[in-house]
């Protein structure tokens, strides 16, 4: 397992599914982490297993969409484990399912603002202060529509696209510096999220694919995409910056290809067939 001593780890949405493996998983590796969600008793839990495991670990309930929030958590995570290393958005909502004219638009509207304004947020604090060590990791999960049309989850597929492009500037942006941002999709893994869809009403009659997925057998175990991330923060898929990974990916193969991936500037958001030269 890829070593993480001595780093801090800021994990987001760390109360349970995806976001505890990634949490837990950190801390093994060696890392002391910060777990944060709006749910503060499945936070503790995080944290209490890790404790369990012999990691060290702090609990912080928030709303991430809630700016200075953010910024009071960050700094009270610096004060007590120090410079964050690796910080990991992996929070998400999907609760608007439909044709935009059926959907709830605050229902719509805060699936958008949770992905991408709390991922803009926490990157915002994050960011300066590693570039001001000359180091650190982003890794923002992205999930289904971000690079294909997603029917019926428009809210999601276009917050998760919005998300991708987010992680490609800020990477462009702040690589120079040492700093490195990454997208990461898990893939379909069975969630709380996706329990909403495949009990709903909604989600039976405007996501039914999702259900049939799972009666395919296509559920990725959460341990794949927190194994992938544990490799990201150690350094392991650093070519691979500004990039999407994904949890169904087979690690030593991605670790063999990224540089021709890099090369053919693959895994990223592109319009094809346009001249760019006039953008």
């Amino acid at each position: 397992m890829t070593s993480l001593n001595g780093t801090v780890s800021v994990v987001t949405g760390a109360g349970r599914g995806i976001g505890r493996e990634i949490a837990l998983h950190q801390a093994r590796a060696g890392a002391r982490v910060a777990v944060l969600a709006r749910t503060a008793r499945e936070i503790e839990e995080t944290r209490a297993m890790i404790a369990g495991e012999g990691g060290t670990a702090i609990a912080l309930p928030l709303d991430l969409v809630d700016r200075l929030a953010v910024e009071r958590a960050f700094d009270r995570i610096a004060g007590e484990f120090g410079p964050v290393d690796t910080l990991v958005n992996n929070h998400g909502s999907f609760r608007a399912f439909g044709p935009i004219w059926e959907c709830d638009p605050e229902a719509w509207w805060s699936d958008v603002e949770i992905n991408l304004r709390g991922t803009f947020h926490t990157s915002r604090v994050a960011a300066p202060r590693m570039l001001a060590r000359g180091r650190g990791r982003i890794v923002n999960l992205v999930g289904g529509g971000t690079g294909t049309s997603f029917p019926h989850g428009s809210g999601y597929a276009a917050s998760k696209a919005a998300v991708m492009r987010l992680t490609e500037c800020l990477n462009d942006t702040t690589k120079a510096g040492g700093v490195l941002a990454f997208a990461v999709d898990p893939g379909l893994v069975r969630t709380a999220m996706t329990e909403l869809q495949l009990t709903s009403e909604a989600g039976k009659t405007h996501l039914p694919g999702i259900k049939q997925l799972f009666d395919d057998g296509v559920d990725i175990p959460p341990t794949r995409a927190a194994l992938l991330i544990a490799d990201i923060a150690g350094g392991r898929f650093d070519p691979l910056a500004g990039r999407m990974l994904r949890g169904a990916d087979d690690r030593d193969a991605l670790e063999r290809e990224m540089r021709a991936i890099a090369a053919k500037d693959g895994r990223a958001l592109r319009l094809t067939g346009l001249d760019h030269t006039s953008l």
